[in-house]
């Protein structure tokens, strides 16, 4: 986990630089708490799991059952104090100057397209891996780590030069260059997740690659519209050229025609 080099003044709720919290990581902290302390109280009272059957991601209930809610619902529910500590962490370590660069609407559209994008990649990539549903398509996934790497990437991408705090390690390295070596990590944790690791790397990468994609679209859209215009622009002088050599072979049965 890394730790921003910044100070912040202790002011709640506002959206102004200097702020300790802004509106959108405010309100999505206190939605991830309730429904986790709502999680504490069914695993304590009533012994059951029906919030991560019903509102986890389980690829074969999205496919097969229908539940298209779940790649919404699957970034409230969390796994332990320690997971639900971490991503609010980060949530609110790097998200908050995002919202502040872009405002709370464009944030929040961005949190929930990664995050359900993320989810459906996961819906995509367990299904294909396991048409059957009989094994990694019945697995729950839950937490909000997919928006969070959208997140990540996005922090890279807009402050890549801002220093980054590696906890425990007095380091200090890049905002590009911690994002880089947390996606190489999960890149590499998803090649060798059958090992049992119960961590949704797949995921991760989704939500990063949305990310990536949603930031990016204009300039590869903008590139692919370069690379089309050129090559009309060579297709027309190719053509051009021929004509002219045309002319040239054929001259017009009446030159005095011609005008100059």
């Amino acid at each position: 986990m890394g730790m921003e080099s910044r100070r912040y003044a202790f002011r709640i709720g506002s959206g102004v630089p200097g702020s300790l919290i802004t509106p959108a990581i405010k309100w999505l902290l206190i939605a991830n708490i309730a429904v986790f302390f709502l999680q504490v109280f069914e695993s304590a009272f009533l012994r059951t799991n029906l919030l991560v059957q019903w509102f986890g991601l389980i690829p074969r209930a999205v496919t097969h059952g229908l539940r298209l809610w779940q790649p919404f619902t699957y970034l409230f529910l969390h796994g332990g104090f320690w997971h639900i500590f971490f991503n609010m962490l980060a949530l609110w370590m790097f998200g908050c100057d995002i919202e502040r660069a872009w405002g709370r609407r464009r944030f929040l559209n961005y949190y929930f397209l990664t995050g359900v994008g993320a989810g459906l990649i996961n819906v995509i990539v367990k299904t294909i891996a396991d048409p059957s549903g009989q094994a990694g398509a019945l697995i729950p996934t839950i937490g909000a780590s997919g928006a969070i790497y959208g997140i990540l990437i996005a922090a890279a991408i807009l402050f890549p030069d801002r220093q980054i705090w590696i906890i425990p390690f007095p380091v200090m390295i890049p905002m590009r260059a911690y994002v880089a070596i947390v996606g190489a990590f999960a890149f590499l944790s998803a090649l060798g997740s059958g090992t049992g690791d119960n961590v949704s790397h797949v995921t991760h990468l989704g939500g990063m690659l949305v990310g990536w994609w949603y930031i990016r679209r204009g300039s590869l859209f903008f590139g692919l519209r370069n690379t089309v215009s050129d090559w009309k622009r060579r297709r027309l002088r190719r053509k051009f050229e021929v004509y002219m050599r045309n002319q040239e072979k054929e001259p017009p049965s009446r030159p005095d025609n011609w005008l100059n």
